[in-house]
């Protein structure tokens, strides 16, 4: 194994509840009640996509672009105030920096990204980050994974995906990857029948990783 893909909300840190919140407060603002499985379904897609999701399960009757640009205000608020890391990204960061080639691929834009790797001081661990931004076709399709690992110059089975979500982590198979599955309290009830593990944490992660390394 040459590399490791991370995605980033959800998975690195703990952004679902904050998109969560955020349109919940955008659906009352609609007298609206956003379901639990419509939620789960914008997980891990392009930003415009999530919100094509929302505006057509809700019935709301309002553009995209306007929809998620009200979404957007409201996330980079939460995000600079509430932003946590997941338990063990340190660790599981620290251990394999200069082992393996190490990236990030997330559905968020570019701005978001910026944000967190900011706040956190992440930049120096990554060799490659991509966003939504240039692609054209979100999670499930692979097209993220494809275009990262082509950037890593790696090619699928030396490639190991890590996703929180069922869409995300549908991406990874369908590219190839080996694909660890980290559900965390939004998306333990989704299907993760069809990845290679199903890790408890970041920490169980990363133990794991190391005897696949290890093994190879």
């Amino acid at each position: 194994m040459k590399a490791i893909i991370f995605d980033m909300d959800g998975l690195m840190v703990d952004t679902e509840r904050l998109y969560f919140d955020t349109e919940r407060i955008i659906a009352q603002r609609f007298n609206k009640e956003v379901k639990e499985e419509t939620l789960w379904k914008m997980m891990g897609r392009k930003p415009i996509e999530s919100m094509e999701i929302f505006a057509e399960d809700l019935k709301i009757n309002i553009s995209l672009e306007e929809l998620l640009k009200m979404r957007d205000e409201l996330f980079v608020q939460k995000l600079k105030k509430e932003l946590v890391p997941m338990p063990g990204l340190f660790d599981i960061l620290d251990e394999f920096k200069d082992k393996v080639k190490l990236s990030i691929a997330t559905g968020s834009p570019e701005k978001f990204l910026q944000i967190v790797l900011n706040k956190l001081e992440l930049k120096n661990y990554f060799d490659v980050l991509q966003t939504s931004d240039e692609i054209v076709n979100g999670k499930p399709n692979p097209e993220i994974y494809l275009k990262t690992m082509d950037k890593l110059q790696v090619l699928p089975l030396e490639t190991i995906v890590l996703e929180d979500s069922s869409n995300g982590a549908l991406a990874g198979i369908k590219a190839g990857c080996y694909t660890i599955a980290i559900p965390n309290e939004y998306t333990y009830k989704q299907d993760f029948s069809f990845v290679n593990y199903v890790a408890k944490s970041l920490f169980d992660a990363k133990d794991h990783i190391k005897k696949l390394i290890s093994s190879k």
